[in-house]
């Protein structure tokens, strides 16, 4: 659990961060509302609002596979989740070139992966 609990920290530190560059950009570009057509702001808004639309639900399914697969399948799974939103986010705000795809790809094969785990430990179907 010990690494689910760092993973799920890290990430709302991320989110914390994102939040403040998000006000940070709004205040240097004197928009206060949207995104005023800013490409940058733009990014950093979207970047904070995927964060936020996709990483809970990530969460909460890894968290409910603890039951049935134990600490080390939601180990994996968190630090992967957590490896992919910092790429996705470091790739919206320009600082990876590749980093939005490989974070976009990896949270949608994880948010899959864990939905069907927990789809199948609900028949009472354990892959291993």
């Amino acid at each position: 659990m010990t690494v689910f609990f760092v993973c799920a920290g890290l990430l709302g530190l991320l989110a914390a961060g994102m939040t403040v560059h998000v006000g940070q950009l709004r205040g240097k570009k004197r928009i206060f509302l949207g995104d005023g057509g800013d490409p940058e702001l733009l990014a950093a808004i979207r970047a904070h609002a995927n964060l936020l639309e996709l990483t809970p639900l990530c969460l909460f399914v890894i968290w409910l596979l603890h039951g049935p697969y134990g600490n080390g399948t939601i180990a994996v799974l968190a630090i992967i989740l957590t490896v992919a939103r910092f790429l996705h986010a470091g790739g919206m705000l320009g600082f990876l070139k590749l980093g939005r795809a490989a974070g976009a790809t990896a949270t949608t094969a994880i948010l899959a992966i864990a939905s069907i785990l927990l789809v199948l430990a609900g028949l009472a179907i354990r892959l291993y």
